[in-house]
């Protein structure tokens, strides 16, 4: 049998969440799991501003894009940094093509 992971939604509760955020993404870490919802580009604005800091940029990323599942992965220093690996994925872009014309 597969070991519940802490902070484990249900897959009726994934479904909402995707109902209501589209894509949303888990992060998983040491028995525990996190939901994050993709972020906007006042979320990577804000994140941007404190840039700067690798620490702030991707607390900024995770405070702001966190649904649900385990608290302790943003309060955990040694879970926040092994999530803090990942968090650069959320940021998906499209390849753009810019033509002269």
């Amino acid at each position: 049998m597969k070991k519940q992971l802490i902070g484990q939604a249900t897959p009726e509760q994934i479904a909402a969440w995707k109902k209501e955020f589209g894509t949303i993404s888990c992060v998983i870490v040491d028995g525990h799991i996190c939901y994050l919802k993709k972020p906007d580009r006042n979320v990577i604005s804000l994140a941007s501003i404190v840039g700067k800091d690798p620490i702030r940029f991707n607390e900024t990323l995770i405070e702001n894009c966190f649904i649900g599942g385990s608290e302790e992965i943003k309060t955990d220093d040694d879970l926040f940094l092994s999530a803090s690996s990942v968090l650069p994925g959320l940021i998906e872009t499209k390849v753009a093509e810019l033509k002269k014309l």
